[in-house]
């Protein structure tokens, strides 16, 4: 930080609290903050500026500061060592306030007095010595401390820099000097005067989340880190994939309205789009991924508000062409969103391809650790907010603690990822050789009806492999029975390897013939691949097709 030890030659006894509440009262900003985004600002000035009032201005000592107070007045700090100064407020306008400079800012000995400690001299702030400053939170910087030694966001090159660091690095809505974020857990934000209240309602001249539901800090950086990696203006995190789905369709798609979606999809969505929606007049057409013939002649028979599908799909993992349905929809003004959980950010970026939004249930790959419950969906702020909106009004909110899971768990993300891509290519490459295994689905290979377009507009192909064993729904529940190592478990993308058997893991209250209209057949297998050694799973799933 820009204080030094040297800045201060003498000692003032005049008091300050030590709060674990910045006080962001009496300063008229004309900034207004966006929509549940916290970013600080970092601003310099000298000690001879004029102050008034109080404020969110937060001064951070250096180490050899904080080690002089007691063991009991740090922890009346909010952020073990580091000590909080709530000094007068910045005008950027001196003149106009009208109030005389500031003497002096000083520190409080009375904490020190409190602990029952003595407290070395602390000297006074000379005019003209440089200080960094924290202002108050606005939306539109992202703050540089010098401190860090910061220069360009650039300097995170990768995706998996950017997935350890991004939302936390670069500064963050939650004033501490821990390395990881901390979990705020509050259902509501208070105001200190009426004021504030006012400030906040009325005037927009401060920011506050006001309700649990209608944001977070803690939620704000897992929200921070996806935009990053998706390329996004803005992120919604919500309780779960299909939250982000269904609020994000009833969101953007009016009373009356149409959407065109594909053959090959999760089921609960299929189950949305089919008897939900229609109850708000909304009507859909279901095309196969590769016909686009049907998406064109369905964007000439209808006025399409959204084309909404999976790339790549569950189970079959088919893979549209993201660019061309993009140019098409946007020729007759339809938006375009893709789930692309199968995918990852690190192995697709659908935004830069040409969706105008890109939708995950970062239960899976993203969260990593089959430990958590969350969706996302990025995109313009413009079209985010609206999802937001409603979002606000309908609850679905993520839990802090679960918005630090999926913070934690994206640490590792590229990492995992690269693993998966690499076991999930291997293994598919070997099943499709095996005379038990009639036929493989995976992007990655040859054989896949879409594999040209996933070249195109995937990096890596993803860690799951779907397959159909040689043999009816016993014999393939033998095989999966067999194996040792996956869980049999409705979910993928965790560093645990997961198998399952569609026609009874989710297809079981069909019959025979109704499943097989969506190609569920009795001996598909779905396999999940974990960051398990890649022998160990060969082995095991040799071992398994042996069995039968």
């Amino acid at each position: 930080m820009a204080v030094s030890a040297t800045s201060f030659p003498k000692i003032y006894a005049s008091s300050f609290e030590c709060r674990s509440d910045p006080d962001f009262s009496s300063s008229a900003r004309s900034e207004k903050a966006g929509p549940g985004r916290f970013a600080t600002r970092a601003s310099s000035v000298r000690a001879g500026a004029s102050f008034h009032g109080l404020s969110s201005l937060i001064f951070r000592f250096p180490p050899n500061f904080v080690r002089q107070l007691s063991t009991k007045a740090r922890r009346n700090c909010s952020n073990i060592g580091v000590a909080q100064v709530v000094a007068a407020s910045w005008s950027n306008n001196p003149a106009a306030a009208g109030v005389p400079p500031a003497a002096a800012i000083a520190v409080d000995a009375a904490a020190a007095a409190a602990a029952s400690a003595p407290v070395a001299p602390v000297e006074e702030l000379q005019a003209g010595a440089e200080v960094l400053v924290v202002d108050e939170f606005e939306s539109s910087q992202d703050v540089q401390l010098k401190d860090l030694d910061l220069k360009e966001a650039s300097f995170l090159s990768s995706d998996g820099s950017l997935a350890i660091h991004a939302g936390e690095r670069l500064g963050r809505g939650i004033v501490t000097d821990a390395i990881t974020t901390p979990v705020v857990n509050t259902s509501a934000y208070f105001f200190k005067k009426t004021a504030e209240l006012i400030d906040f309602k009325k005037e927009k001249r401060r920011a506050s989340f006001e309700y649990g539901r209608y944001g977070n800090p803690t939620t704000v950086v897992a929200e921070e880190k996806i935009s990053a990696l998706e390329g996004a203006e803005s992120t919604l995190i919500m309780a779960s994939g299909m939250c982000a789905s269904t609020v994000m369709l009833m969101a953007l798609v009016p009373a009356g309205g149409h959407i065109v979606t594909t053959t090959d999809c999760y089921r609960k969505t299929r189950i949305f789009i089919e008897t939900i929606l229609p109850k708000m007049g909304i009507t859909a057409t279901v095309i196969d991924p590769a016909d686009m013939k049907g998406l064109e002649s369905a964007l000439e028979e209808h006025k399409v508000s959204l084309f909404f599908t999976e790339s790549p799909t569950n189970p079959f993992l088919r893979c549209v062409d993201i660019k061309l349905v993009s140019d098409l929809c946007h020729k007759k003004g339809a938006l375009v969103c893709i789930d692309g959980t199968f995918a990852t950010p690190l192995n697709q970026k659908a935004l830069a391809i040409g969706a105008d939004l890109v939708l995950h249930s970062a239960t899976k790959f993203i969260g990593g650790h089959n430990d958590v419950l969350a969706g996302c969906v990025s995109g313009p702020l413009k079209l985010i907010s609206e999802i937001r909106n409603l979002h606000h009004v309908l609850g679905g909110a993520l839990n802090p603690n679960a918005a630090y899971l999926i913070i934690r768990g994206m640490k590792t993300l590229h990492l995992r990822v690269q693993q998966q891509n690499s076991t999930a290519q291997r293994m598919a490459e070997i099943l499709e050789a095996h005379p038990k295994v009639k036929r493989v689905y995976y992007p990655g290979l040859p054989s896949h009806p879409e594999h040209h377009i996933a070249k195109q507009q995937m990096t890596g192909f993803g860690g799951v492999v779907s397959f159909e064993v040689d043999g009816d729904l016993r014999t393939t529940a033998k095989f999966v029975d067999t194996l040792k190592i996956p869980y049999i478990a409705p979910s993928f993308g965790g560093c645990e390897s997961i198998v399952d058997q569609p026609a009874i893991m989710s297809y079981w209250d069909l019959s025979q013939g109704e499943r097989a209209k969506y190609g569920i057949l009795d001996n598909l297998v779905r396999f999940s691949f974990g960051v398990e050694d890649f022998e160990d799973l060969k082995a095991d799933i040799l071992q398994a097709l042996e069995a039968i």
